[in-house]
C-alpha cells in the first residue's frame, strides 16, 4: 500500500479523506493535540484495522471524536450533569470525557469495557471533516504502539507509510500532547490522563475538587508504563544531575534543555521553551528530531514538578528508558 499525502486546505482532498473513511479505510488526521489515526467509529472492521496498523492491543480502548456535543447521547448513557457542564465549557477542545457507553456502541471501540471516551476536537480541519460529512471517528495517536506521538504529517508518514490509506496534512498541532481524560463514571471526577486542560480549570467549572492520582489502574489511552518512546534511549535528569554527568560523557548525546548549558564534545543541544504550553507543543517534535541524529542517547532536562507541568512530566516519564 502506498500511503497518500493529502492537503487539508483543498476541499477535494478533504472529500477524498471523508470518502475513504466512510468506505472503512484508515486516514491519519490532524487534531489540536497530536495527529490521530482515524476510522469510522460505527464500523467495527474499520476500527479493528486501527489496532492492526498500530500494533496496539485490542483491549486498549480508543477515543471517539464527535462533530458536536449533541452527539454525546449517541455514544454514552447515564450521562451526569458534570459531563454536560464540562462539554459546554471545554468542547471543542482537548478534554476527553470517560462515560458509560451506550448499549449500541460496539465493544471493539471500547476495548471490551463498559466505558467510552468522547471528545469534540477543536482543530478546524478535523471539525470540518466531522461536521460536513456527519462522521464520528475513533482516533488514537497516529503512531506505532508505544512510539512517539506525531505532531506533524511528516512524522506520521515516517511511522505509518504503507500501513494506512492516507495522511491529511493540517499543519503542526497546537498543544502537542494528548487530551486530558477525566473519568466521570465514579463518585469523584478523576483525571486519568493529564493533558492541556488542568485540574484547576475543571474544578472551576464543576465547583468541587477532582482527583488526579499519579498512578492508577483505569484502562484508558496512554496508561501504560512505557509509551511515547523514541527509538534511542531517553534519560531525564535534573539540571544539577546534568551538570554532574555531562562532563563525564564520552558518547555522542542529544540534550533537550530549557536552561543554559556549556558546550561539550559530542553534545547536540536542542533548546526548549520555558513555558508549559510551548514546551509541550514542541516536545514530541524535538524528540523526533533528536532521534534522527547520530547520537547514542537522548537526555532531557526535567521540567519543574508542579501541577502545571503534570502532562509534560507524565509523557517524559513514560517515554524515558529509566525509572526514577
Amino acid at each position: 500500500m502506498n500511503t497518500i499525502l493529502l492537503n487539508a486546505q483543498r476541499d477535494a482532498d478533504l472529500a477524498l479523506a471523508a470518502g475513504w473513511l466512510k468506505a472503512g479505510k484508515l486516514v491519519a488526521v490532524p487534531t489540536e493535540t497530536v495527529y490521530g489515526l482515524a476510522a469510522d467509529a460505527s464500523n467495527p472492521d474499520a476500527v479493528s484495522a486501527i489496532f492492526t496498523a498500530k500494533g496496539r492491543p485490542a483491549n486498549h480502548p480508543l477515543i471517539v471524536h464527535l462533530p458536536d456535543k449533541t452527539a454525546i447521547g449517541d455514544w454514552a448513557c447515564n450521562i451526569n450533569t458534570a459531563a454536560y457542564a464540562l462539554a459546554e465549557a471545554f468542547w471543542p477542545g482537548p478534554l476527553t470525557l470517560l462515560l458509560h457507553k451506550a448499549p449500541q456502541v460496539n465493544p471493539v471501540v471500547t476495548g471490551g469495557l463498559t466505558t467510552v471516551g468522547l471528545r469534540v476536537p477543536s482543530h478546524p480541519v478535523l471539525l470540518k471533516l466531522l461536521q460536513q460529512h456527519q462522521l464520528a471517528l475513533a482516533a488514537p495517536s497516529a503512531n506505532l504502539y508505544k512510539k512517539l506521538s506525531p505532531t506533524s504529517a511528516a512524522q506520521v508518514m515516517v511511522g505509518l507509510q504503507g500501513k494506512i490509506t492516507a495522511v491529511l496534512d493540517g499543519g503542526e498541532c497546537q498543544f502537542g500532547v494528548e487530551s486530558t481524560i477525566i473519568d466521570l463514571t465514579q463518585t469523584v471526577p478523576t483525571i486519568v490522563r493529564a493533558g492541556p486542560i488542568t485540574a484547576a480549570q475543571i474544578e472551576a467549572v464543576l465547583g468541587r475538587p477532582v482527583a488526579q492520582p499519579r498512578q492508577h489502574n483505569v484502562s484508558v489511552s496512554g496508561n501504560v508504563d512505557a509509551h511515547y518512546q523514541p527509538e534511542k534511549p531517553l534519560l531525564c535528569f535534573s539540571r544539577e544531575e546534568l551538570l554532574l554527568h555531562l562532563p563525564q560523557q564520552k558518547q555522542p548525546l542529544a540534550l533537550l534543555h530549557y536552561t543554559p548549558f556549556a558546550d561539550y564534545p559530542g553534545l547536540t543541544q536542542l533548546t526548549m521553551p520555558t513555558t508549559v504550553q510551548a514546551f509541550a507543543q514542541r516536545l514530541y517534535a524535538s524528540l523526533f528530531k533528536a532521534d534522527q541524529l547520530a547520537v547514542s542517547a537522548i537526555w532531557c532536562e526535567l521540567p519543574p514538578d508542579t501541577d502545571a507541568w503534570r502532562a509534560v512530566n507524565d509523557r517524559l516519564s513514560r517515554a524515558s528508558s529509566q525509572r526514577r
